[in-house]
């Protein structure tokens, strides 16, 4: 008799988030066609069909990154950390379902910049953990110092939300949304310096953590390789 496999933490994780967008996107559906074009003075704080749109679009886009991780170690034969897809599978629980659906974005005060910054602090551990990937393979030569390694952790998790940050601008401009939040609830159209807040703020909060980040692998790094030298030297004294 065939046992039956055990499913992991990261398992039950990545199913919860999956199941919980693809029952989001039935809900944004219907509600797509039952919702109003445009605000009224009856219901002001009522939600839009656009914002249904961009309520489906992030569900479907986070149907597909979800399995992200597993194509990317299927593909480079690779093993990314259980802790790393498990905190992945909770960020996008935390953007989509309740940011978007459950409205997080307006209703918890600093719900984008929390999020931004966990998101800046995963990507610099993942620009570590791609470094470290290239240092401990045969196939690459060269092997990246503590310093250069921080420096592109860094720099990787600041191209990525920044490639999120053009994302969000391209996807508000083709299906008129409010992903970079330039509307307030009610439909009020910022101006000036406070319709760019929220995609500077992302920014800076990406930047901080990741750099926080950055520096922790940097000392954790430093610690490794004198460890590393240190037994090697023992071996070649005996």
């Amino acid at each position: 008799m065939q046992r039956v496999k055990k499913l992991s933490i990261k398992n039950i994780v990545g199913i919860i988030c999956l199941t919980t967008l693809i029952f989001s996107i039935g809900f944004s559906i219907y509600k797509l066609f039952n919702a109003p074009a445009e605000l009224s003075d009856a219901q002001p704080h009522e939600r839009l069909k656009s914002d249904y749109i961009l309520m489906l679009v992030q569900c479907l886009l986070g149907s597909v990154v979800l399995f992200l991780p597993s194509v990317i170690e299927k593909h480079f034969k690779i093993d990314i950390p259980n802790y790393m897809e498990i905190f992945y599978f909770i960020f996008l629980y935390c953007a989509i379902y309740l940011g978007e659906v459950r409205n997080f974005f307006f209703i918890i005060p600093y719900w984008d910049l929390i999020l931004h910054t966990f998101s800046g602090a995963m990507l610099g551990v993942l620009g570590f953990s791609i470094v470290n990937i290239m240092n401990s393979s045969e196939k690459v030569k060269v092997k990246l110092s503590p310093g250069f390694t921080l420096l592109f952790a860094f720099c990787f998790a600041l191209a990525v939300g920044s490639l999120w940050e053009i994302y969000e601008y391209v996807m508000d401009g083709i299906l008129h949304m409010n992903m970079q939040k330039f509307m307030l609830e009610d439909g009020t159209k910022l101006i000036g310096r406070a319709a760019l807040s929220d995609t500077m703020e992302d920014m800076i909060v990406d930047a901080i953590g990741a750099f926080l980040m950055c520096i922790i692998g940097y000392f954790t790094l430093k610690r490794h390789n004198r460890k590393s030298t240190s037994i090697t030297d023992t071996t070649s004294a005996k």
